[in-house]
């Protein structure tokens, strides 16, 4: 059977994600996929006994990718976006993670209740950046949702995962730093308190774009500065780090 044909619609490409042989559906005329996803899928961490829900999977990157990562007991991604959640479920099944990875359609606002408290051990999120209108408004319906805090904020966000964790649950989120004073005060307001931080440079001289956190769900007030993650050398080549990082899962 020519897989090819079962899964992938008209308008839709098939990406090779480099680990384990493992191919995600997508669309141009959707969100696709970027680095931040990448680098987060590496710097959250689930262990083998454990749950894990992605917040807003989209195209469902996240789940995939941490299933190849890490030895966790099963993952879950939930998207409001049905015709994102739709790829994302063909992306599984197209990977045979059938068994492995869930992909439910629902609202964030509402994971909770759709989930059931402390439900899961660890959770994901790479949220809209945005705060309403700031930033360049895309006319595309889709990446506008994706990219700015149109259908859930940053209180949503936090509000539902402290719900959705145990004491000592792990609390993993990509960023941009220009919001970090807000995200650093939230998190420790709805008891998620940020625990590791690293920031990502695009090159060694210039400001950082991105923040990795990881919070613990009611964990002691003392949080650890991770050295900087720099993504290009001066020729603009990946750093070595970056290489194995897009490597890492096979390594």
């Amino acid at each position: 059977m020519d897989l090819e044909n079962v899964y992938i619609r008209e308008g839709e490409r098939l990406d090779d994600l480099q680990v384990k042989g493992y191919e995600i559906i997508q669309s141009p005329g959707r969100f696709c996929f970027g680095m931040d996803a990448v680098l987060l899928s590496s710097y959250a961490k689930v262990k083998r006994y454990e749950r894990a829900l992605d917040l807003g999977t989209g195209t469902g990157i996240l789940p995939i990718l941490l299933e190849a990562k890490n030895e966790g007991l099963h993952y879950t991604g939930l998207e409001i976006q049905a015709e994102s959640a739709d790829m994302a479920r063909r992306s599984v099944e197209y990977n045979g993670l059938g068994d492995r990875i869930d992909i439910i359609t629902g609202d964030i606002r509402e994971a909770s209740a759709i989930f059931g408290p402390a439900s899961f051990h660890v959770i994901t999120v790479n949220p809209p950046y945005m705060i309403g209108e700031h930033g360049l408004k895309n006319e595309k319906e889709a990446l506008y949702i994706a990219r700015h805090e149109v259908l859930c904020t940053l209180d949503d966000i936090l509000r539902e995962s402290a719900r959705l964790l145990p004491p000592k649950g792990r609390f993993y989120m990509v960023h941009r730093p220009f919001r970090l004073p807000e995200i650093l005060a939230k998190m420790s307001a709805y008891r998620i308190e940020p625990k590791r931080m690293r920031l990502v440079y695009p090159h060694i001289d210039k400001e950082p774009n991105m923040v990795l956190i990881e919070g613990l769900r009611d964990g002691n007030p003392r949080m650890k500065v991770e050295p900087p993650l720099i993504v290009y050398e001066k020729d603009g080549k990946y750093t070595e780090e970056l290489l194995r990082i897009y490597g890492g899962a096979d390594s």
